[in-house]
């Protein structure tokens, strides 16, 4: 017996150092850190904005972004786990300090006459009343480990409701710019029924004065009802785009303010996006926090069940008192106590193995996990700049093609009315000029989304003031 109690003494004096590995911080690979390679005229490569909706000059926009972060219920989920995580925490530091139980009980019992002792009643009263103080000696650091994996859970949860928020500012922003850029188009096909209802106007004057044949006006009338069919169709998705921004806020529809919807034009950056560098982009994203702290708290799980393979030593001890009357619970004759250290360990240690094993896995698992969150953020970043490279090269392509369908319309129109050319040639020319007009509305509400997302890929926008980002 005295040399296993030597053989678990040793054994803990190794555990207290070695239960399960130290965290060490994964290290990314070197080019995750450059410079982004579809990095473009648009772009700088300074620090990007925080507050990056700010860029936009809008203070409505800026509103809404300040009610969807007090009031979204995602968030609130988020926040909610958050406060979880944290009393966890505060759970697991409890086992570093002495716990301490008090009981007390008062019975009234009657015994068989055949188990009464004589001399004694059969009818009695018993009050008991104890206080047991244990203390657990975190030899084999399973306390420590426990603590550390709740500190990681913490940070996970924290930076999944920065990731909440990232996705919240992104979301009430693009509802915001669809909301506005649905106007804007919603204008541009009124303005193309409008124009086209007063060249029917004019056709019909012609077709009365025996100048123009009645083809040429029902034809003119048929491309203004196909263009005035878009509208309902851009009504609906403006009136969607703000319906979604009352959810983001935490609003019914009816409590919408009506500056939300207040704008009537494509909301547009008049400088370079601020983008950083890959080392920013892995610092600021919170997804890629919160899987190194999901690593963390793996990590120090492996020590936790390492600890079952060491003996458990408890120091405790216990006060009380059992009396048949309540006077005498407090008086010395009546009073026990017990004082001594607990020794507890599992021989057969093929189950703690086993979950080592486990928790070994899951620490690969969180590798892995945090590998993968790398090159996402990365595959994210790169897609939407190149995605915003390419929109701003089509719209300026169509910028051009605009410029001359407008050009090739005013001529035709022109040449028409000398004579030299037929009706088909003008109602071409209007169609042309009209899809210019459209392709352009929604080219700029394409650029507009894809500013955001290359914005929601940077990850900003959950900082708040004085706290440093990763």
């Amino acid at each position: 017996m005295k040399s296993l109690l030597l053989a678990s003494l040793s054994a803990l004096t190794l555990a207290a150092c070695a239960a399960g590995p130290d965290y060490v911080a994964p290290i990314t690979p070197p080019k995750a850190a450059a410079s982004f390679v579809t990095a473009n005229a648009a772009t700088i490569t300074t620090a990007p904005d925080n507050d990056w909706w700010r860029m936009y000059r809008d203070p409505a926009l800026d509103g809404l972004v300040a009610d969807a972060l007090a009031a979204n219920t995602d968030l609130r989920v988020a926040v909610a786990r958050l406060d979880s995580a944290r009393a966890s925490l505060r759970g697991a530091k409890t086992d570093r300090e002495p716990q301490v139980n008090a009981s007390g009980s008062g019975n009234y019992s009657r015994t068989s006459q055949l188990q009464n002792l004589p001399g004694f009643d059969r009818e009695r009263a018993t009050y008991d009343v104890g206080l047991d103080v244990s203390y657990e000696v975190d030899l084999a650091g399973r306390v420590r480990r426990n603590v550390e994996a709740a500190r990681g859970d913490v940070g996970a949860a924290q930076a999944d409701a920065d990731a909440v928020r990232v996705s919240i500012v992104a979301a009430t922003t693009r509802a915001y710019v669809d909301a506005a850029s649905s106007a804007e188009r919603l204008a541009v096909a009124r303005r193309i029924v409008d124009l086209l209802d007063k060249s029917n106007t004019l056709t019909g004057k012609r077709v009365d004065a025996g100048r123009a044949a009645r083809l040429d006006q029902v034809r003119i009338a048929a491309l203004r009802d196909q263009r005035a069919a878009n509208i309902p169709q851009i009504e609906a998705e403006r009136q969607a785009a703000l319906f979604r921004l009352a959810t983001l806020t935490g609003r019914t529809p009816q409590d919408l303010p009506a500056s939300a919807g207040a704008r009537t034009t494509t909301p547009w950056l008049d400088r370079p996006i601020p983008i950083g560098d890959g080392a920013s982009l892995l610092a600021r994203r919170p997804d890629v926090h919160a899987a190194e702290r999901r690593l963390a708290a793996a990590t120090a799980r492996i020590g936790v069940q390492t600890s079952q393979l060491y003996p458990q030593i408890a120091l405790g001890g216990s006060i009380g008192s059992t009396a048949l009357s309540v006077g005498d619970v407090f008086t010395g004759g009546p009073v026990r106590w017990l004082l001594g250290p607990l020794l507890n360990w599992t021989v057969n240690q093929s189950a703690a193995r086993a979950r080592i094993a486990g928790a070994e896995a899951d620490t690969r698992g969180a590798l892995a996990s945090f590998d993968g969150s790398v090159l996402t953020a990365l595959e994210e970043t790169e897609t939407a700049l190149s995605n915003y490279a390419r929109e701003l090269d089509r719209r300026t392509q169509l910028q051009s093609a605009h410029d001359n369908a407008a050009t090739a319309a005013r001529i035709t129109r022109a040449r028409q009315r000398e004579g030299q050319i037929d009706f088909l040639d003008v109602l071409d020319a209007e169609r042309t000029l009209a899809d210019t007009d459209t392709e352009l509305a929604a080219a700029d509400a394409r650029i507009a989304g894809a500013q955001v997302d290359l914005f929601r890929a940077l990850g900003g926008g959950w900082q708040a003031p004085g706290r440093p980002a990763g």
